[in-house]
């Protein structure tokens, strides 16, 4: 059976995760302290990897309860921070080091999710994540795990025979087909959660995590293995391309249940 094996939030969108034992969901699904900050420019867009690589180069360490942050990066001295919005020092450390005025924005109920309409954390197995670093020989395991930011991995304890690559394309459903809305229902411990769809990619896992230095045609490789890869329990029409990995999930049935990792991961239908 397969089984939770780690949980990872970002409190900060764009940079460092923290790995924690338990967690559980707030607000509309998402995982308490998942993406609660977030940073924006003057014209309130998104200071993340998209749009600058230089973010890759920030090292964020979060204080076992959250409440603080210590940041590094080159030409910046390592500095201590309280973690709240209008921090003003704060603030102005990551002005500093980006040449322009960053503000940090929190939303304790929702959080800054990529995806709005399946706002609940992203899931990936430990054998996928191997099968990349298959793909890619030169990334480490802990590298991919960087790179692709996933909240929630699950393994096995039996082998990969009960959790091999891809198994958590099994939790999402056909979203080429009439009932495109439908989800997948599937359980964490006493946590119950809908798979929605493969998680599409943007620019950050063709990069370093922490240079920001890119793979030549990452995309490109990545996206031809994985159609090749594709396992027989995963629908080819659920994908309209194949830079897709983990998936997105809504956890609002979940909001007030806590998750452990050892928990067992099952699907409901």
């Amino acid at each position: 059976m397969p089984q939770l094996r780690r949980i990872t939030v970002h409190p900060i969108k764009s940079l460092d995760g923290a790995g924690v034992d338990a967690l559980d969901f707030v607000g509309v699904g998402g995982l308490r302290h998942d993406r609660r900050f977030a940073l924006q420019d003057a014209a309130g867009k998104f200071v993340n990897g998209k749009r600058f690589p230089a973010i890759h180069a920030v090292r964020a360490e979060f204080s076992p309860d959250f409440a603080q942050v210590t940041l590094r990066a080159p030409g910046r001295t390592l500095e201590t921070f309280r973690l709240a919005s209008g921090n003003a020092g704060l603030e102005a450390w990551f002005s500093d080091y980006f040449g322009f005025s960053v503000t940090l924005e929190e939303n304790i109920e929702t959080g800054f999710p990529d995806d709005l309409e399946s706002p609940g954390p992203t899931l990936i197995s430990t054998a996928t994540l191997a099968e990349v670093c298959r793909w890619f020989p030169q990334l480490s395991l802990d590298e991919v795990r960087r790179r692709f930011r996933a909240n929630l991995e699950i393994d096995s304890t039996t082998g990969t025979s009960d959790c091999p690559a891809f198994w958590e394309d099994r939790l999402f459903c056909d979203f080429a087909a009439p009932d495109a809305r439908d989800t997948r229902s599937f359980r964490i411990g006493a946590a119950h959660l809908e798979g929605v769809n493969p998680c599409a990619r943007c620019a950050v896992p063709t990069r370093d995590s922490r240079t920001g230095e890119t793979i030549a045609k990452f995309a490109v490789d990545f996206s031809a293995r994985r159609r090749e890869t594709l396992p027989a329990w995963s629908s080819a029409s659920a994908f309209d391309h194949y830079y897709r990995l983990a998936i997105n999930t809504r956890a609002a049935a979940a909001v007030g249940r806590t998750i452990r990792i050892g928990d067992e991961v099952a699907t409901l239908d």
